[in-house]
């Protein structure tokens, strides 16, 4: 017979040190809350995103565009509208950057890497598509270069496939901006008077309120929800 189990003898805690990549999370993580960052949201109607994908998916082409590719097209379309979003901040003032180089978090296994799409205004949605998967294979695997995750302007964040309905993401600094990406789901809403139904999904971004004020984020947030509602890749 099995001697009993001594409840009252609690279990050994882990420690897991802040050290490697985790403690490189936990820095950059850290001087990101520091900053006066303020939150916003908007609903997005996917429709036209979600019959973009299956057009491309019925018609059999190799490489697929995805949500993903969407939202980061829209993302440097309007960052290209509004550039003072496409900034840095440095010692003693904002850097505003010429080009956009979007980061995109892609979870590993020990944890959160940020690699880097450079020069992406100039990519169609099936360019960005097929950097996208190449490049969250390389980090899962562990193979990009140092220079892969430098540089980024703007970061994208997407929890859509984990099912969750909204979240606000920490900023990546230097960078002023993230936008949070959450699931597509169908709910109701009002469209021209009317109660409608649609795949909705919302877009939380997160701005630092030392380098751009609420109005201009704003109407940078409202440019990257029209665009994702028009999905035209131009």
């Amino acid at each position: 017979m099995n001697p009993a189990v001594d409840l009252a003898q609690p279990s050994t805690p882990v420690l897991l040190p802040l050290k490697g990549l985790r403690g490189a999370i936990a820095r950059n993580m850290s001087a990101g809350w520091q900053a006066p960052r303020v939150a916003m949201a908007a609903e997005v109607d996917m429709t036209r995103c979600l019959e973009q994908v299956a057009g491309h998916v019925m018609s059999g082409d190799a490489a697929k565009p995805t949500v993903t590719a969407w939202v980061l097209r829209a993302v440097a379309q309007a960052l290209r509208q509004h550039p003072a979003m496409n900034a840095l901040m440095r010692e003693g003032g904002i850097e505003r950057v010429s080009s956009v180089h979007l980061g995109l978090a892609v979870a590993i296994h020990e944890g959160l890497s940020v690699p880097v799409i450079r020069d992406a205004e100039g990519k169609s949605v099936m360019e960005l598509a097929s950097e996208v998967r190449a490049m969250a294979a390389g980090a899962k695997a562990g193979i990009l270069p140092p220079r892969a995750y430098q540089g980024g302007t703007f970061t994208v964040t997407n929890l859509g496939m984990t099912g969750i309905d909204w979240f606000t993401p920490i900023l990546n600094p230097p960078q002023i901006g993230i936008i949070g990406v959450s699931r597509v789901a169908k709910r109701p809403f009002v469209r021209d008077g009317q109660l409608a139904v649609a795949p909705m999904t919302t877009l939380t971004l997160v701005f630092d309120h030392r380098a751009v004020d609420g109005y201009p984020a704003a109407q940078f947030l409202a440019s990257v929800r029209e665009r994702l509602e028009s999905a035209e890749d131009q």
